[in-house]
């Protein structure tokens, strides 16, 4: 993942200005907010985690397609 260092913000400040990391999501994609300066939020609009779910699921099923092909003999093996 890159981090652009426009969207890092302290945990003190998206405390007291929520409504400005909000836009800065709308503007940018994401925030991550740090505490303690390191890393330790991201804050993503709620329809990318939505997508990024979908093609997760998706890469699982194709995984299992192809995992299922390569070892087809043995699955027939086992279902003796």
């Amino acid at each position: 993942m890159n981090i652009n260092t426009e969207n890092l913000v302290s945990i003190t400040e998206a405390n007291q200005n929520f409504s400005k990391i909000a836009r800065m999501v709308d503007k940018n994609g994401s925030v991550i907010i740090l505490k303690n300066n390191v890393p330790r939020y991201l804050i993503v609009e709620f329809g990318k985690v939505e997508r990024e779910q979908i093609a997760a699921d998706e890469d699982v099923m194709s995984i299992s397609e192809r995992l299922i092909m390569k070892n087809k003999e043995a699955y027939e093996v086992l279902a003796e």
